[in-house]
């Protein structure tokens, strides 16, 4: 593992970005460039993307910044295989003591890389750190509302031991994959993320919030929340097969979903000061009627 020693005495360790994507040119440069201007020192940075299968112009746009990069780049590309695959080869290929997994929606601050870093070094106990969710000025409604559970968690500081954190805006210890077998390649839809916090969370590390913060776009049409929702539940079905630790589909219900939203409600409007927030309690209510269509579909296809 490389360490730099830099004239204050000070060392600073090798940091991977994992960037793993499938068809995401609408936000990808976005996210290329937001790791661009990190102010971590980029001789100290490699950048892995694994690009999934993608159909759209995501493979040109990860040419096109290459060139740009003044720091270590590697590229993969496969037939979609899933994230679980995918998040494996970053592992597998990383150099650094720290993977951050940036997705191709997400905007970094341009400390971002520092402060994760930071907080890892002064936590060696700690797995998993997860930045926090800042507020992104969008012009939709369902954009709006869909960051507002995000927020509260954070502004709460709801235990991350409670609820498993996704990989995005995470910086994971490559150890800590390492330790527990890495990704599982098998779990081809979403849950690979909450898998291996579990597994690395029942292997004695701790899952941390940080100091950090980051942005992430949201979609902005109901259709697409549907879409979004139905893939979560789809792919949820298989995590619960694999582990029904992880997740109670009894909470996952539109019942479930409407007394959360309403209990969200409070905490959003302290936060926000906005009347939008109301919608709450329908807005989990749609989310959680795809879920539950998307785990039902993925059930009767293994029957």
């Amino acid at each position: 593992m490389k360490i730099t020693l830099y004239k204050n005495g000070e060392t600073k360790p090798i940091v991977t970005i994992g960037v793993c994507v499938k068809n995401g040119a609408a936000t990808l440069r976005e996210a290329i460039e937001s790791i661009i201007s990190q102010t971590y020192p980029h001789e100290l940075m490699e950048v892995i993307f694994v690009d999934d299968g993608s159909e759209d112009e995501t493979p040109l746009i990860i040419n096109e910044y290459t060139s740009k990069m003044n720091m270590d780049v590697k590229i993969f590309r496969h037939e979609w295989k899933g994230l679980g695959f995918s998040r494996d080869v970053v592992v597998k290929n990383a150099r650094g003591k720290y993977i951050i997994w940036v997705d191709c929606d997400m905007i970094l601050p341009k400390d971002f890389v520092r402060k994760q870093v930071e907080f890892m070094e002064k936590n060696p106990e700690v797995g998993i750190g997860k930045a926090r969710y800042g507020f992104l000025e969008e012009n939709s409604l369902v954009a709006f509302l869909e960051n507002l559970p995000f927020m509260v968690y954070d502004s709460k500081n709801i235990p991350l031991d409670l609820k498993l954190p996704g990989t995005g805006g995470a910086i994971f210890k490559v150890e800590a994959i390492r330790k527990v077998g890495g990704f599982d390649e098998q779990l081809r839809g979403v849950g690979e993320d909450q898998d291996i916090a579990y597994r690395i969370k029942a292997n004695g590390w701790q899952i941390k919030r940080t100091n950090a913060y980051f942005y992430e776009r949201r979609v902005k049409s109901w259709r697409d929340l549907w879409r979004k929702y139905f893939w979560y539940g789809y792919g949820n079905y298989h995590l619960y097969r694999k582990n029904r630790h992880i997740l109670s589909p009894t909470r996952m219900n539109p019942v479930a979903g409407f007394l959360a939203g309403c209990l969200h409600v409070s905490d959003s409007y302290k936060l926000m000061r906005k009347k939008a927030v109301f919608l709450l309690p329908f807005h989990f209510t749609f989310k959680m009627v795809a879920w539950c269509y998307g785990f039902t579909i993925a059930l009767l296809g293994t029957m």
